[in-house]
């Protein structure tokens, strides 16, 4: 099933709204100056980031109480999205740390935990790929994935937990920018959000086709193999 052309165009739509006002009308930083703009992509990358990884761990323990397949499909693709929003995180992030701490990277809390998130996930996607028989796959996967979540609160806590460099940009007081910095943000928060909706759905429908087609080589296998007993128990 195809997304609806309505649904895409407002996808495609809400990201040009937030990508002009975010490198055009939202305003440079005191001290930053323009370079503030990669904030727009780099939080809103990593908050999404942290929801696929939610909506994984959500579909992990669904797949453990229902067993049912399409709950293992959703945790595999979610988390596939989550990895990709990741790498954004971590690109983006080094493009700003250059210039602001003179580094491309530091071993920083919230740096350290999100790249040990990388990598778990990483490692769950190659999980998967290791696994023979779709139930066994399911179990060890849903489980691993339940575990890899607790990187999520980690990250969270991670500038509270230690000392760290890297800013926040929202906490129980707030959000720690200016209004005319905020909007921007929120706006691109949820241009990100459609993105990732629209990405699950095409990926997990990816899922369900590839199964699909699984099956059905799977049955023209038997088919003629039972083709094959007939003829030799006729000769």
């Amino acid at each position: 099933m195809k997304p609806n052309i309505l649904f895409v165009a407002l996808v495609g739509a809400w990201m040009l709204v937030f990508l002009w006002c975010a490198l055009v009308l939202s305003p440079p930083e005191v001290h930053m100056g323009d370079l503030v703009r990669i904030l727009y992509v780099h939080v809103n990358s990593a908050w999404t980031a942290l929801l696929a990884f939610f909506v994984s761990f959500a579909a992990s323990v669904g797949y453990l109480i229902r067993r049912r397949l399409t709950w293992d499909l959703a945790a595999a693709s979610a988390a596939e999205i989550g990895l990709l929003f990741t790498t954004f995180t971590l690109l983006t992030g080094s493009l700003w740390g250059r210039p602001v701490w003179n580094t491309w990277w530091t071993w920083d809390p919230r740096l350290t935990t999100t790249l040990i998130l990388w990598f778990l996930y990483v490692a769950y996607l190659l999980l998967r790929q290791t696994i023979d028989g779709v139930e066994r796959r399911g179990r060890v996967a849903a489980v691993y994935a339940i575990v890899a979540f607790l990187d999520v609160p980690i990250i969270h806590e991670s500038v509270t937990w230690w000392r760290s460099i890297h800013p926040t940009v929202i906490d129980d007081s707030g959000f720690h920018m200016p209004d005319s910095m905020t909007w921007p943000l929120l706006l691109g928060f949820v241009a990100f959000l459609l993105l990732f909706c629209l990405l699950f759905w095409l990926r997990f429908q990816l899922e369900i086709t590839r199964m699909e087609a699984i099956r059905m080589r799977e049955q023209i296998r038997r088919a003629r193999g039972q083709a094959a007993h007939v003829q030799g128990g006729g000769r």
